[in-house]
C-alpha cells in the first residue's frame, strides 16, 4: 500500500460561529470519520489541526507572513492514509466532515525518497 496524504482546506471567513454543543458534534465526526479509516487499517498518522497563522520563506530567505490572507481557502490540517491508488484514497475521503461544512480536501500520493 501507498501512503497519500490528506489536505484539509476551507474558507475560515465562512465558516459559521459554532456554540459548544455544536462544536463537541463536529469533533464526534471527525474522531468517527479516522476512526473508520483505522478500523480498516488504512491509518497512517491521523494529523493534527493547522494554526491559521504562519510564515513563508522566499528566496533569498525573504521571510512574509502567511499564509496570503488574499488567498480565499486556508490549510486547516491533515492526515496520512493508506491504499493501493489513488481512487482508493479518494475514496477514503468522500466522508471527510470538512466536506459538510464547505471545504475540500486535497489528496496527494507520497512519493517515498
Amino acid at each position: 500500500m501507498k501512503d497519500f496524504l490528506l489536505i484539509f482546506r476551507t474558507d475560515i471567513a465562512a465558516m459559521p460561529k459554532r456554540s459548544p454543543e455544536e462544536m463537541q458534534a463536529n469533533t464526534k465526526r471527525w474522531m468517527d470519520w479516522i476512526g473508520g479509516i483505522a478500523a480498516q487499517n488504512k491509518l497512517t498518522d491521523r494529523g493534527n489541526r493547522l494554526n491559521l497563522t504562519g510564515k513563508v520563506l522566499n528566496p533569498n530567505n525573504v521571510i512574509t507572513d502567511g499564509p496570503y490572507t488574499e488567498i480565499k481557502e486556508s490549510i486547516v490540517g491533515y492526515s496520512i492514509v493508506k491504499a493501493n491508488t489513488e481512487e482508493e484514497a479518494t475514496e477514503l475521503a468522500k466522508e471527510c466532515p470538512i466536506l459538510g461544512a464547505g471545504g475540500n480536501v486535497e489528496i496527494r500520493e507520497i512519493s517515498v525518497m
